[in-house]
């Protein structure tokens, strides 16, 4: 079961989800998304939640209320952080998430801590996790299906790029050959270069004679 939540209107359309238990993240973690932002309490225990940005953004496109809103819904959905004040949230790409076969069910690291940033959220705002709650739509998704989708949808957007890309090489390397064929006919065409049938007759030469000059 993903639990999925619409962030605040007016700062666009983006959905945060997280996962029922453990083994939901599990999977979270496995098929998430380029796009994918995933946000934790540190040193607590904590949902993972995720917000899905736009393609092309990065966690640095995030704006302050959407931010707001994962925050607090993290804080709200951990036993220990939702008690207390003044707890930090992590958040980091979903690409910098590393798991290993050491790790517990759920359990991640980072691939380079410097991506990983953090927020304080000072205490919870009801108004905030009413808001989300009333968004709150629960699903059973196939997340190895939508993922492998996306990936089909990439390949292909990827090979019309490469079809595109030669098909402007074709059309540029035929324009050059044109343009080097009229160049090398008006160097033929030359009228100092020419010579024409009243030329050879005012010569007074044979053409035998003719033909040996040429050789």
């Amino acid at each position: 079961m993903v639990f999925y939540f619409k962030a605040r209107p007016d700062a666009g359309d983006y959905t945060i989800f997280m996962g029922l238990d453990k083994f939901e993240n599990e999977e979270l973690i496995k098929y998430g998304f380029p796009e994918d932002v995933w946000f934790h309490v540190d040193k607590m225990s904590s949902a993972h939640v995720y917000l899905r940005l736009h393609k092309g953004q990065g966690f640095d496109d995030i704006s302050e209320g959407v931010l707001e809103d994962c925050a607090q819904l993290v804080k709200a959905n951990s036993i220990q952080g939702n008690k207390v004040n003044n707890v930090d949230v992590v958040y980091t790409p979903w690409s910098n998430l590393k798991k290993t076969a050491s790790m517990d069910v759920g359990q991640v690291g980072f691939h380079n801590s410097k991506m990983v940033r953090t927020i304080r959220v000072e205490k919870r705002v009801n108004d905030i996790i009413n808001r989300l709650n009333k968004t709150k739509v629960e699903r059973t998704p196939d997340l190895r299906a939508e993922r492998e989708a996306v990936n089909a949808a990439e390949r292909a957007e990827r090979k019309e790029h490469l079809r595109e890309k030669k098909k402007r090489e074709d059309i540029e390397r035929l324009e050059k050959e044109r343009q080097a064929d009229m160049r090398s006919y008006k160097g033929l065409m030359v009228t100092d270069k020419m010579t024409s049938n009243k030329d050879i007759a005012s010569s007074n030469k044979s053409i035998q004679e003719l033909e040996d000059d040429f050789m």
